[in-house]
């Protein structure tokens, strides 16, 4: 199991919201492995993974081009980041109000090989 320094998955979280906010797609893929699997409740919604889960790069990719394509002011403010030896949870509001937790699994090289969105049920 990786074991990372608290502080440097603080930054990650930083540096994943810094890079969501200047909608640069590719920044925040650098941030991820190429294997890299995310899961979200939203995936299905935009015709991706009936599943709610998209595996690899090149499908994230063309998930959030897509999804930043319907949010122009996409805008995540940072609340809190939470850190495990192996992950962390970024806890943000978006752009409609709406509270989401970010679960952020890492390899040994500190990249993001799963994410999960957490969104509140309503």
């Amino acid at each position: 199991m990786p074991q990372h320094q608290p502080s440097q998955l603080a930054a990650l979280g930083q540096i994943w919201v810094e890079a969501w906010n200047a909608r640069d797609l590719e920044r925040v893929l650098s941030l991820y492995d190429d294997a890299a699997v995310m899961t979200s409740d939203r995936i299905p919604a935009l015709g991706f993974g009936a599943d709610g889960t998209v595996r690899g790069k090149d499908a994230l990719r063309a998930y959030w081009s897509k999804a930043l394509g319907l949010i122009p002011n996409l805008h995540f403010s940072l609340i809190d980041v939470y850190v495990s030896p192996d992950s962390l949870v970024v806890f943000y509001e978006n752009e409609r109000g709406k509270r989401i937790c970010e679960y952020l699994r890492v390899n040994d090289a500190g990249l993001i090989v799963q994410g999960s969105a957490n969104h509140l049920v309503e």
